[in-house]
């Protein structure tokens, strides 16, 4: 039997009616609706798609949305100066740098230049440090979303053997925590990885970020595993895909996520439901 689609959209647009519906409780009693800031460095084509629906979709729920955009000759201290501003402004709960950067700017010292407590794409060290302690805050968006896609799922992730391939700061090192937090075992794999298809073939579930289209074949998936393909990729025709053989994956797997609308739309879902967070743990002062 192929596999049952994850349909990352419908999912997303549940959290996000909830996101929605709380803002609204909020700006109801008299409170400020969350403002996020979202600070686009040039003219990628990809980041000013990816920046444009984050905006619009603020919108939808109710928050502010502040735009920030800076050419791609900004250098790297005017653009810590624009976090340090974003930083004091209390109208500013959420700051998110879109990625990737022009090569003049170092990420990490962007990353650790914002207030871990309005760190909503979830990379400051701090956070990312309270989940490596099963005490997450703000949790990185693509593996909370990953995570949110496995529990739709309704099967106890409780000691299946996870497989992550790709080990990146931004979605494989945080993802392999998640599925730790959640008491799956994990192996995560990277480009030094021995006997790649053997170990993929062990996976109860099988979270493929590695970046490369259709990367990941269908024979390499154990039968009744559930597939999270978290790449966003062309192949030679010009059309969007995974990192995994979808039409392959789908004849063995028991779950399996479709690109696009799957992990992506998540993605944008859960950085709204960190803003809402980050806004309320502001107003409490809690850690």
């Amino acid at each position: 039997m192929p596999a049952r689609i994850l349909d990352g959209k419908a999912i997303a647009d549940e959290l996000l009616a909830e996101v929605r519906g709380r803002v609204a409780a909020r700006t109801g009693a008299g409170k400020m609706a969350p403002g996020l800031a979202v600070v686009l460095v040039g003219e990628n084509a990809a980041s000013q798609i990816y920046v444009r629906n984050k905006r619009r979709t603020t919108d939808v729920v109710g928050m502010r949305a502040f735009a920030h955009d800076l050419p791609a000759t900004v250098a790297e201290a005017q653009l810590l100066a624009r976090i340090d501003e974003l930083n004091a402004d209390p109208a500013v709960n959420g700051i998110l740098v879109q990625l990737p950067l022009p090569k003049q700017i170092r990420i990490e010292r962007v990353i650790e230049r914002i207030d871990p407590r309005k760190d909503v794409d979830g990379f400051h060290p701090y956070n990312i440090g309270r989940l490596a302690l099963k005490v997450p805050t703000l949790r990185p968006c693509t593996p909370y979303g990953c995570m949110r896609l496995l529990a739709a799922t309704g099967e106890d992730l409780v000691g299946k053997h996870a497989v992550v391939i790709g080990q990146s700061n931004i979605v494989g090192r945080p993802m392999a925590l998640e599925l730790l937090m959640a008491r799956c075992t994990v192996t995560v794999c990277h480009s030094a990885t021995r006997d790649l298809p053997g170990i993929v073939r062990q996976g109860d579930i099988v979270v493929a970020a590695v970046g490369k289209a259709n990367f990941v074949q269908g024979d390499w998936i154990k039968p009744g595993a559930i597939v999270i393909d978290v790449g966003i990729n062309r192949d030679p025709g010009g059309k969007l895909c995974g990192d995994v053989d979808f039409q392959a994956a789908k004849e063995r797997a028991a779950w399996i996520t479709p690109v696009p609308g799957g992990v992506g739309p998540m993605t944008i879902a859960t950085l709204l439901a960190n803003t809402l967070r980050a806004t309320e743990l502001q107003e409490t002062g809690e850690e």
